[in-house]
């Protein structure tokens, strides 16, 4: 299995490390436009790999897609973060440049390849390339939901005092602070619902703590978090190489399923070795259905930023 991560910054040296470290891909190759870069990761990181005991081989390249023929998998983490006066129809025709032009590169070298969006606004990132690649459907997989439910366990763990081990919820809708949709109704601790342990308001504060996790750690950090997004990616190629059949909630390119129809959002998916095998249809609450609506309201107003 050899895995492509297109962008060395924190996210994408974050992927490429927690890949190498779950040993189950021979190879991931960085690369970057910044010369030197994507090199100088990839060798730090596989200075570690005597240390963490793995023996993926991690390489880094400035700008030769040739390099990463034959990959299985690759993600695209490449964009530019918005910048002060920058207006989000500036930082839209931009990143979408960019994923353009990185995703036909990309293809160019590997016509078999799955492709996996982090690049931000996520879930329009991963509609421009659905609309420009000609990819099936099943081949393109935006990453925001994996993320977005391992911050809503997190919250829920803090919630409930226990091990995030014994909490599970998902979270689908868009990847945006307002269109997220965290389902509170389906989430367990041990398979007991948790709203028989946690009251409606503390259930709504951890609902409102995962829609602004995001930008929680920005304020924090003064930029974009990196350990979960990479752990959340490498989750998701794991599932592919492995063919796991594991469920995600990703953005995905939706022809009908809950209700919507042209348009990527995030809904619960099985990933396995071709990429999503199957939309997984589950029954959502009225007020779910209705948040759910109001949420690709938002990702087709972006999408509509696009110059397709």
């Amino acid at each position: 299995m050899k895995v492509t991560v297109v962008g060395a910054g924190a996210v994408g040296a974050s992927c490429a490390e927690y890949i190498a470290i779950k040993n189950f891909a021979s190879e991931v190759v960085v690369l970057d436009i910044k010369e030197g870069f994507a090199e100088g990761k990839a060798m730090d990181l596989m200075q570690t790999a005597s240390l963490n005991g793995f023996d993926t081989k991690i390489t880094g390249i400035t700008n030769d897609y040739s390099k990463t023929a034959g990959s299985d998998v690759a993600i695209i983490t490449s964009g530019i973060p918005r910048k002060p006066g920058m207006t989000r129809e500036e930082l839209i025709g931009i990143n979408a440049g960019i994923v353009k032009t990185v995703s036909s590169n990309l293809l160019e070298h590997s016509p078999n390849v799955i492709l996996i969006v982090v690049s931000n606004p996520m879930d329009t990132m991963t509609y421009l390339v659905h609309k420009t690649t000609g990819l099936p459907k099943n081949r393109i997989i935006g990453m925001g939901g994996a993320l977005d439910s391992a911050r809503f366990k997190y919250r829920l763990a803090e919630a409930l005092e226990a091990p995030i081990s014994d909490v599970d919820g998902m979270v689908i809708g868009g990847h945006s602070d307002t269109g997220m949709v965290p389902l509170t109704a389906h989430a367990t601790r041990n398979s007991i619902k948790v709203s028989e342990f946690l009251s409606e308001e503390r259930l709504a504060q951890v609902s409102e703590d995962t829609k602004v996790g995001g930008a929680t750690l920005t304020k924090l950090l003064g930029t974009s978090a990196w350990y979960a997004p990479g752990a959340a990616v490498s989750s998701m190629v794991q599932a592919i190489a492995c063919d796991q059949k594991k469920m995600f909630p990703c953005s995905a390119f939706l022809e009908g399923e809950y209700g919507l129809n042209d348009i990527c959002i995030g809904v619960p998916v099985l990933l396995g070795k071709n990429g999503i095998e199957k939309i997984v249809k589950i029954d959502l609450a009225e007020a779910e259905k209705a948040k759910m609506k109001e949420s690709a309201e938002g990702v087709r107003k972006t999408n509509s930023l696009l110059t397709l």
